[in-house]
């Protein structure tokens, strides 16, 4: 019998770690190769992972919601056959190097610990609460500031003790590429929130997994760009006439439906390229500007949640190319097939809130990009004809865009110019193009 070691496998260049979310096999269960052994999920994106052998599983070395780095070993599968990898022996001096290690460990503390000194505060505090302050690492400002509840206002083990509990809040992390393998890393601290009121008839839910990483994402990227929007109504009738007219033969012809996204989509690639400084990244002080053109495409799953596949070098396909991608990933990610690296990458993101009926929306950007846009809902309206031989009033399907840019490197000018050209191409748009 030789033992196989199931590691995480890689799962994309910037994907590094993975979260355990559902083991499909248990300790004693037979597997077979190629069958799913658990479920992980990484920021964006749930998937399986399968074993490369078949085997018995004798043992599980993380549990569900563990947090598992690339390349670790995850399980141990027992097989029949001998050429298995087997699971490395503990050597002798392993123990050494281990207690080596720990004593390193505890001197660090230590000195972490010692370099907190309460003798300069002119308040009293109990030699209980030092030791736990000293432990914590709760500086002199923080402790002088905890409204005690002891006698003349002292500070108590209770008291302390509520202070480390809410100041312990888990930070959520964000990870994103940034100019190849350098990682950006954004942590939001601790929020304060208002109490809620609950009743007995009020039902409490708590955020997924996702929603949690969301709800991350979406403030800190409040807290890290300057958000400024613009708005710009467009004329798309002769987009809409189009579509209607080849959308039959189009589907015939390329199997494909097509929708109003890939025509957008194209003229948003088409604005990148004529506005660079739009497709760019920001990594402290530097701008970092992207060779491709990788658009984001924001899609609802079935649980409400929002995920954002890429179109890669979206600007090298024409119009059935782009129809194809946009199909391709919008499909699986309503069925949950995205892999990690379709969510990686982008440089420029789309989000189509006419879809719910919204004339307009002001989205939050995806870090570390610096521009967002939003599309209306197509609606008739009545509009003002220009003509040589005058004005009238006539029926125009028209739709708002909405440009959200980080106003730290996007001044006004280039944001208002890019959606700007973006609505030119929309309008000139030619009814009378081929596929």
């Amino acid at each position: 019998m030789a033992r196989f070691e199931l590691k995480l496998p890689k799962m994309g260049e910037s994907v590094a770690e993975a979260t355990i979310t559902n083991w499909l096999k248990q300790v004693g269960d037979k597997i077979e190769a190629d069958e799913a052994v658990l479920e992980i999920a990484t920021d964006k994106v749930d998937s399986e992972v399968p074993s490369e052998v078949s085997g018995i599983l004798v043992e599980q070395l993380f549990g569900k919601d563990d947090l598992v780095q690339v390349g670790q070993t995850i399980a141990i599968i027992e097989t029949d056959s001998g050429s298995m990898l087997t699971t490395p022996k503990v050597e002798a001096d392993v123990p050494v190097e281990v207690a080596e290690i720990e004593k390193t460990i505890e001197s660090v503390k230590e000195t972490i610990v010692s370099q907190v000194n309460f003798s300069d505060s002119e308040k009293f505090f109990s030699p209980l609460v030092k030791n736990i302050a000293k432990e914590e690492g709760v500086s002199i400002t923080e402790l002088e500031n905890i409204s005690g509840t002891g006698k003349d206002g002292r500070v108590t083990k209770e008291d302390i003790l509520t202070y480390i509990a809410n100041r312990k809040e888990p930070k959520v992390e964000i990870k994103q590429e940034i100019n190849g393998p350098k990682i950006a890393e954004v942590q939001k601290a601790s929020v304060l929130t208002m109490p809620v009121s609950v009743n007995g008839g009020d039902e409490i839910i708590e955020m997924d997994r996702m929603r949690k990483l969301i709800s991350g994402y979406m403030v800190a990227s409040i807290q890290t760009s300057a958000h400024v929007q613009s708005f710009i109504e467009v004329d798309v009738t002769n987009i809409v006439k189009w579509r209607e007219k080849v959308k039959e033969s189009f589907e015939i012809r390329e199997g494909e439906k097509l929708t109003y996204t890939p025509i957008f989509m194209e003229a948003v690639a088409k604005a990148l390229k004529d506005f660079p400084m739009m497709n760019i990244a920001v990594d402290g002080d530097f701008i970092i500007k992207k060779k491709n053109i990788n658009l984001g495409m924001a899609a609802s799953l079935s649980n409400g949640n929002l995920i954002v596949p890429v179109i890669k070098n979206a600007d090298q396909l024409n119009l059935v190319g782009m129809a194809k991608a946009v199909n391709d990933l919008g499909n699986r990610a309503k069925t949950g097939k995205l892999k990690p690296d379709d969510t990686q990458g982008g440089t420029y993101t789309v989000t189509n809130v006419g879809t719910f009926g919204s004339v307009f929306g002001t989205p939050i950007i995806n870090q570390p990009q610096v521009g967002i846009l939003a599309l209306g809902i197509i609606r008739k309206v009545p509009a003002v004809i220009e003509t040589p031989e005058g004005d009238f009033i006539g029926i125009r399907q028209k739709m708002f865009l909405s440009h959200s840019y980080d106003h730290r490197v996007v001044d006004g000018a280039l944001g208002g110019s890019f959606v700007k050209r973006v609505a030119e191409y929309l309008e000139a748009f030619d009814v009378d193009r081929n596929f």
